[in-house]
């Protein structure tokens, strides 16, 4: 190969950082010809610098906005080769780090894979890094993203190995394809005390949604995930296929408390003058939505009005609150819809469009009165950043306690709102199963400890319930703890000590064996030895024990985090502490799990229909997972 000889230093301009003078190896210059340093081409030399411009400008552009070669004028020789001016080798530290930075770019962002052969992408890349070069779409979809699939499962299944419980949600859904998948996500308590949640896996299900098919489904999850053995609680809406799934799995089961109160309150929706108020509310909503000038005349009366700017809002049929938004809002804007509709512009087009009489405006002030405590336990279910299991018992007896106060209610609307709404909430959670575990859940939570809901006799119940189960835990990690202790005595090889061949009577042993000696005769018959008198307390003494303490606390005021003050307890209640981990970690909803569905929905879209199901399982799970 010949060698190159840079420019000489009157050749001033800048082009000639990035060309050369041939030499061959008799020491000849070839200087009718200029060399590319960075691709090796050559070009006729006549004195200017205009081909070489060109040259860069179409094939290296990048190096016009960064002088990274610069030529030196110290004498010698140069030879590059592409690799060493041009390209990061793709195994180089920077290439993989950029590599695995878009990789996670695609997950976390959801782009589709084909975001890397996107002009405007590969630009910006080369701007950032003219030496990079960008795999191809098949690379990320069958490489990158896999391995970055997982590094991040090693990490989860090493989280989830370090606790004793894990909760999981679990729930259907259909893409845009019409595929149908099942999203299982998982819940636990860390080291820390922090609630941690993550999705494992979006499995695609295209047989029957069976409550065997799902306990097989969550069977197998169980064992990729080696949590079989993490006493699993099973979190997911009303369906009796997802109850089935959990008996035949032998899971315990808590059932999704937002869609309970979701069907309650639709059922008091379904009542017949509740359905015809709303209709004629959604009725004029739909017209103000389609009719610009009837907007127009919304707004101006708004203003006239002194109201807030906002719009009229219509029902979603699977959201009861929605109906309830879009009367509370109905019920807000009356006056300036009641003006815009009198207004001779709106008449024209709306001849049989009628504001409600005040009859239906007192019917609706009463739905809002009827609803409110429901709608807040649901904003308390969506608002919580994880709201667990703890809350369902003492809010499912204050909802039935709010809905049975009928007495000396005059409006019919209300009475009959609120006996509809009791009838089905004293239908859920009342297995022995269910109680039993909500009750330990709150009683588990130092706001709700007291169970101030619940009799004399359930409250003791439940706190000798917890005692029990605390106490064989106790057990079970004693016996634990011995059987590793005598492992590991059997493990120790004893080295030959060296011989003692005289005790001196200033060898500090022989001082500390007398002393014993002596302290034994003279109080060996006040206090027996250790071995007849155990010094610690049995385990169910000592879990009653801390039971009592624990009780006798202060309760946590309700808008303090459980978690933290278990985190700063622990020493002081270290059994219960075990127990409040395997109970606080159980969510109050499956709407964790349901969230996904709309963050899968734009994964599967049209521009990605061509995407596997282990595609669309990597892609959500490191969506959810993956820290950047």
């Amino acid at each position: 190969m010949d060698k190159l000889r840079p420019a000489p230093s009157h050749l001033k301009s800048d082009v000639w950082q990035h060309f050369g003078f041939s030499e061959d190896t008799e020491g000849v210059v070839d200087k009718s010809h200029t060399v590319c340093k960075v691709c090796s081409a050559k070009f006729k030399y006549f004195g200017n610098t205009t081909n070489m411009k060109k040259h860069i400008t179409r094939f290296h552009s990048e190096l016009e906005k960064q002088h990274s070669l610069p030529i030196t004028n110290t004498p010698g020789y140069i030879q590059r080769t592409l690799d060493q001016v041009a390209k990061l080798p793709p195994n180089s530290e920077k290439a993989k780090r950029i590599t695995r930075s878009v990789a996670g770019f695609i997950a976390k962002d959801l782009r589709p894979y084909s975001v890397v052969e996107n002009q405007g992408f590969r630009t910006m890349l080369q701007v950032l890094e003219p030496r990079y070069t960008l795999p191809s779409r098949r690379y990320f979809s069958e490489t990158a993203v896999p391995a970055l699939y997982s590094e991040c499962k090693d990490h989860i299944l090493e989280s989830l190995s370090n606790t004793d419980r894990v909760a999981i949600t679990c729930d259907a859904w259909t893409s845009i394809t019409t595929e149908s998948y099942v999203t299982i996500t998982a819940h636990y308590i860390t080291d820390e005390w922090k609630l941690a949640a993550c999705v494992l896996q979006t499995r695609a299900m295209s047989e029957s949604h069976t409550g065997a098919n799902i306990a097989e489904l969550l069977q197998n999850v169980s064992d990729e995930w080696k949590i079989r053995n993490k006493d699993l609680v099973l979190v997911s809406d009303n369906a009796s296929n997802m109850a089935v799934a959990a008996q035949l799995g032998k899971f315990s089961h808590v059932r999704c408390y937002a869609h309970t109160l979701n069907l309650a309150s639709q059922r008091a929706l379904k009542l017949p003058s509740v359905s015809r108020l709303l209709g004629r509310v959604r009725r004029i909503a739909t017209f103000f939505h389609l009719s610009a000038i009837a907007n127009h005349q919304l707004k101006e009366k708004q203003k006239q009005l002194n109201l807030p700017s906002h719009k009229l809002k219509s029902d979603v049929i699977t959201r009861w609150n929605s109906a309830y938004e879009m009367l509370e809002r109905f019920l807000e804007q009356q006056p300036a819809v009641c003006a815009a509709l009198l207004s001779q512009e709106v008449r024209k087009g709306a001849a049989e469009i009628f504001t409600l009489t005040e009859s239906d405006i007192s019917c609706s002030e009463d739905v809002i009165t009827a609803l409110k405590p429901m709608k807040d336990a649901t904003l308390l279910m969506s608002e919580e950043s994880s709201p667990t299991a703890c809350l369902i018992a003492p809010l499912h007896a204050k909802l039935i306690q709010d809905m049975k106060e009928n007495t000396g209610e005059k409006s019919v609307m209300i009475r009959e709102i609120k006996r509809v709404i009791c009838e089905d909430l004293s239908k859920r959670y009342t297995t022995d199963q269910e109680t039993s575990l909500l009750n330990k859940c709150a009683s588990l939570d130092p706001r709700f400890k007291a169970l101030p809901f619940l009799s004399k006799e359930k409250r003791e119940e439940t706190y000798k319930t917890v005692i029990t189960e605390a106490s064989s835990l106790q057990e079970q990690e004693v016996h634990g703890n011995l059987e590793d202790s005598t492992v590991k005595e059997a493990n120790i090889s004893v080295s030959p000590q060296p011989e003692v061949t005289e005790l001196q009577d200033d060898c500090p042993t022989t001082s500390k064996g007398r002393a014993s000696s002596l302290l034994h005769n003279l109080l060996g018959k006040t206090f027996s030895d250790a071995s007849d008198t155990p010094y610690h307390q049995s385990p169910s003494a000592l879990v009653e024990e801390e039971m009592t303490r624990y009780c006798s606390t202060p309760p946590l005021p309700l808008t303090e985090d459980p978690l933290n003050w278990w985190h700063v307890n622990k020493v002081s209640f270290p059994v219960l502490s075990k127990m409040a981990k395997r109970y606080l970690c159980i969510p109050a909803t499956s709407v964790s799990a349901e969230r996904v569905f709309s963050t899968a929905g734009d994964i599967v879209t049209a521009q990605r229909s061509t995407l596997t199901s282990e595609h669309v399982d990597q892609l959500l799970f490191l969506h959810k997972n993956l820290v950047l």
